[in-house]
């Protein structure tokens, strides 16, 4: 019977409502010496406004690091179906949708 080495293993849960998941089609993101703040938004169209969704914070570190694990995931999504459009999208006005006529 081989023994398991459990030190390097990470227990890692997740609640129900974290698991559900927040969609967002805008990031914003702003840094100083010491973080990375990557603000989520869902933007809906002719909404005047729009909320942050989540905010996650990450050391300089962590956020290269993000963003090497983010790249290698778009390249193995990609090798499996294909490019990813990239379609530029110009900014959502704020008068963007239905409007009421008299």
């Amino acid at each position: 019977m081989e023994k398991q080495d459990n030190k390097n293993q990470l227990n890692i849960e997740i609640d129900e409502k974290v698991a559900d998941g927040t969609y967002a089609n805008l990031a914003i993101i702003n840094h100083s010496i010491s973080e990375f703040v990557v603000d989520f938004i869902n933007v809906m169209p002719g909404a005047p406004k729009s909320k942050v969704k989540s905010r996650i914070i990450l050391t300089p570190q962590h956020a290269k690091r993000l963003m090497k694990a983010l790249a290698e995931n778009v390249k193995r999504f990609e090798n499996n179906h294909g490019e990813i459009k990239d379609y530029e999208q110009p900014p959502i006005p704020m008068n963007f949708g239905p409007t009421g006529q008299a």
